[in-house]
């Protein structure tokens, strides 16, 4: 059986957070700043420490991609799709203690494509044409 003592701490270091900023009730995101590529590693993380199965785990559901995202500002990425679940250490500290991600997320449907995706691969692939193009016509 784990202590919240040990998630507070646990999350406080990947965090970056002082132990005093990180409280069982703490928005991982909003409150802590953790978001992204840094939450997912967070999570990946506390699965493998703690041998919590994340097979239900739906990150869209809590945090944003990393970087920028410029096809997202014609379709939406699946974080803009639902609405935002809050992650808290005390919901770390119940899921470490039952050994699984028990979270019911609402009913939801995402695209079977992520077009925001193609769009930025898209643009990618014209600008290293331009590049080349420029390039080769000096």
């Amino acid at each position: 059986m784990y202590q919240i003592d040990e998630i507070l701490k646990f999350v406080g270091n990947h965090t970056g957070c002082a132990l005093d900023e990180v409280h069982e009730t703490s928005d991982i995101v909003n409150d802590l700043g953790c978001d992204g590529d840094d939450f997912g590693e967070l999570i990946d993380k506390f699965s493998k420490d703690y041998k919590v199965d994340i097979s239900s785990y739906r990150w869209y559901f809590h945090h944003a991609e990393e970087g920028n995202n410029f096809g997202g500002s014609i379709f939406r990425p699946p974080n803009e799709r639902v609405e935002r679940i809050p992650v808290t250490p005390g919901m770390l500290f119940g899921f470490a203690n039952t050994g699984k991600w028990e979270m019911q997320y609402p009913e939801h449907k995402l695209p079977k494509r992520r077009y925001d995706i193609i769009i930025n691969q898209l643009l990618l692939v014209g600008f290293l044409c331009f590049a080349i193009y420029k390039c080769a016509s000096k």
